[in-house]
C-alpha cells in the first residue's frame, strides 16, 4: 500500500511559497529602513534606499530583455553594486554569474561563453580585463558572436580615466543604467525554488572550468544557517574581506538582509584596513580565508589597533589554518569558527563546533582540535566519511582514510552542461568532494589529504594539473609535477618539480628557474604561477606514475615560501 499521511490537504498561494532569499531585502527595507545597510568609503546606502536600487536595477534588466534563462556576469570586487547585483539580477528572474576577478581572459571568455552572458557589469579597474576576454569569446564562437552590453562600475575612490576609456569604448556608467529603472518595480519570486540563482566557475582537474549550478532554496538555507550557526543578532556589521565571487560570498551576501545588518565594504583587503573598520565602523563579524587570518596576526605595530574593542567573531574556511594562527587571532580577542566546503555546497558546510570541555585544556591542544573540519551545517541532512572502494562509512577511529561525501539541500543542482562531470559527482547518490580524511571518535572529521591535487593559496583553488598541462608547453620541460608547499603569505603557493629535457641539463639552473617563472606569468593566473622550480629528475612507481606524495614530502622538507618585503 502507498504510505498516507493523516490528511489530504493539498498546498495552496495561502500555505505554500517557494523558497528564496530575495525576501529578506524587501522585509529588511519594510523593518529598518533608515539603518545603514552598505558603506563603502564615503558612499553609504539604507536599507530603503538599497531595497529601491536593486528594484531599479531588476526593473532595467528586464527592459533588457534579461529574464528567466539569462544569465548576467559581473566581474567586479566587493563594491555596493557587486551586493545589489545578488538581488537585482535575480530579481528580474535572471541568474547572477559572479566572475573571480583574479581569473586571466581567457578563463573568464571561456565562462562568459559558457553560460552565454547577456548582459557584463565590470568594475572599472577590471574593464581591459573584461575587453580582452570577450575578444577572445568573439575569435572562439566562429562568426555566431553577438557583443553582450557592457555596464561599467565606476567607484568614487578609484580615479575616472578608466571609466572614461570604457564609456568612449561604448559602456554604460551602472548609475546612469539603473536610475532609469523603476525603483517600484514589482519584481516576481521564483514559482519553484529549485529555480536557478547563482552560477559560479570552478577550476578541476579538467581542461575547463565547472559551472556550479546552485537554486534558490539552497540560498534560503544557508543564508539562515549562516546566523545560525554563528548565532548572529540582528543588527550585525559584517565586514567584507572575502570575495563576493566566492560561492557568492558564502551565501552571507543574503544572510546580511536576513539579519538586517551593515555590510562594509572593503576593495582591497589589509590587515590595516581591517583593523581599522573594527575600531572606527563597529564591525562584529568577518569571513576570511587563512591567509587573511595569518596577515591579521602578524601585522606591524603600526597597522593595528589594540586591543580591539570588542569580540570580533571570524570566520574560515578554505586550507586549513595552521594551530598557532587560531591561537594567535584568539589571544588578539578573534573568535575564529572554522568551516569547510566547497562551491558545490553553497561554500562552507560543515564546522568545528567548540565545546565547552575544551576550554580545560591547553592552548596546544585547544587549537588543534580547532583546526579540524568538524561536523555538519544545521542545513545540511547528511555528511559523512566512506571508504573509496565499496562507499561503506570509516570506522571513527582518527586513522582510517575516506572520501568527505554531501547529501541535502546544501548541495548544488550539478555543473552546468557536464553531464560527465555530474555522473561522476553524484555516484551512490552522494555529492563527492574528493577530498580525504578521517573521522574520529567523536565524530569530527579532518582532512588528511585532496584526493584532486588541489593547491589552495590565499583562499583560492588551484589545479595542479591544470599548471602542470601550462608548464608543459615550455621548450625546455620534459616532465613536470606540482605540488603545494607551505607559504608564509598565501598558506600554500604551487612548487613545481621539473624534469629538463636532455640536450639543456647543463643550462644554468637559476636562468632556467626564472624564466619558467616567467613563462608562466604569460600563460596564467598570477596565483597559479610557481613559487619555487626544483630540477631533477621525478620520483615513479614501477608502472611509471609520478610518487607526488614523495615530492610533498620534499617540499615541506624545503620549508615555507617566505613572505615577500617590498
Amino acid at each position: 500500500m502507498a504510505e498516507r499521511d493523516i490528511d489530504d490537504l493539498p498546498r495552496n498561494a495561502a500555505n505554500y511559497t517557494a523558497l528564496t532569499p530575495l525576501w529578506f531585502l524587501e522585509r529588511a527595507a519594510n523593518v529598518f529602513p533608515n539603518r545603514k545597510s552598505l558603506i563603502h568609503g564615503s558612499v553609504e546606502y539604507t536599507w530603503h534606499q538599497t531595497y529601491r536600487r536593486c528594484r531599479q536595477l531588476a526593473s532595467v534588466l528586464t527592459r533588457n530583455s534579461v529574464n528567466f534563462g539569462s544569465t548576467v556576469a559581473v566581474i567586479a570586487p566587493n563594491v555596493p553594486a557587486m551586493y545589489e547585483a545578488h538581488f537585482g539580477i535575480p530579481m528580474a528572474g535572471a541568474v547572477i554569474n559572479a566572475v573571480n576577478v583574479r581569473l586571466n581572459a581567457q578563463t573568464i571568455a571561456f565562462l562568459l561563453g559558457h553560460c552565454s552572458a547577456s548582459i557584463v557589469m565590470v568594475d572599472q579597474e577590471y574593464f581591459p580585463l573584461a575587453e580582452e576576454a570577450l575578444k577572445i569569446w568573439e575569435s572562439n564562437s566562429k562568426g555566431k558572436f553577438k557583443a553582450p552590453p557592457l555596464i561599467v562600475i565606476a567607484d568614487q575612490n578609484c580615479g575616472p580615466i578608466p571609466v572614461q576609456h570604457a564609456l568612449e569604448k561604448g559602456a554604460i556608467e551602472y548609475e546612469k543604467f539603473i536610475e532609469t529603472g523603476d525603483p517600484d518595480f514589482t519584481w516576481k519570486p521564483p514559482k519553484d525554488e529549485w529555480q536557478t540563482i547563482a552560477l559560479g566557475y570552478t577550476s578541476g582537474t579538467t581542461a575547463s572550468p565547472k559551472g556550479v549550478v546552485l537554486h534558490h532554496r539552497g540560498a534560503y538555507i544557508m543564508a539562515m544557517t549562516n546566523a545560525v550557526i554563528w548565532s548572529m543578532p540582528e543588527g550585525a556589521v559584517y565586514l567584507w574581506t572575502l570575495p563576493l565571487f566566492h560561492c557568492n560570498g558564502w551565501c552571507f551576501v543574503w544572510t546580511l538582509a536576513a539579519i538586517c545588518g551593515t555590510n562594509i565594504c572593503l576593495r582591497q583587503v589589509s590587515a590595516k584596513a581591517v583593523y581599522s573598520a573594527i575600531a572606527h565602523l563597529g564591525v562584529t563579524h568577518f569571513s576570511a580565508a587563512p591567509v587573511v587570518l595569518n596577515t591579521i596576526v602578524n601585522a606591524p605595530k603600526e597597522e593595528t589597533i589594540l586591543p580591539l574593542p570588542r569580540l570580533v567573531h571570524v570566520s574560515t574556511a578554505g586550507a586549513s589554518p595552521p594551530p598557532s594562527v587560531l591561537a594567535a587571532m584568539s589571544q588578539r580577542g578573534f573568535r575564529v569558527l572554522h568551516t569547510y566546503g566547497l562551491s558545490e555546497t553553497y561554500g562552507p558546510s560543515t564546522l568545528c563546533v567548540w565545546k565547552p570541555e575544551w576550554d580545560l585544556l591547553p592552548p596546544d591542544v585547544q587549537a588543534r582540535l580547532h583546526a579540524r573540519q568538524g561536523v555538519r551545517y544545521v542545513g545540511l541532512e547528511h555528511l559523512d566519511v566512506v571508504s573509496t572502494n565499496d562507499m561503506k562509512p570509516v570506522p571513527a577511529d582518527g586513522k582510517t582514510t575516506g572520501e568527505i561525501v554531501f547529501r541535502g539541500n546544501l548541495v548544488m543542482k550539478g555543473y552546468l552542461k557536464n553531464p560527465k562531470a555530474n555522473e561522476e559527482s553524484f555516484a551512490g547518490g552522494w555529492y563527492h568532494s574528493g577530498d580525504l580524511a578521517v573521522k574520529h571518535p567523536d565524530g569530527y572529521i579532518e582532512i588528511k589529504d585532496r584526493s584532486k591535487d588541489i593547491i589552495i593559496s590565499g583562499g583560492e583553488n588551484i589545479s595542479s594539473v591544470e599548471v602542470e598541462n601550462i608548464l608543459y608547453l615550455h621548450p625546455a620541460i620534459l616532465e613536470v609535477s606540482v605540488v603545494a608547499r607551505s607559504d608564509e603569505q598565501w598558506g600554500e603557493s604551487p612548487c613545481a618539480f621539473v624534469t629538463l629535457k636532455p640536450d639543456l641539463k647543463n643550462t644554468d639552473e637559476q636562468t632556467l628557474a626564472e624564466d619558467i617563472i616567467s613563462f608562466s606569468r604569460s600563460k596564467m593566473p598570477k596565483y597559479w604561477v610557481p613559487k619555487s622550480v626544483v630540477f631533477g629528475p621525478l620520483p615513479k612507481t614501477a608502472t611509471g606514475k609520478i610518487q607526488k606524495h614523495l615530492l610533498r614530502a620534499k617540499a615541506k622538507e624545503m620549508g615555507p615560501v617566505k613572505k615577500s618585503r617590498l
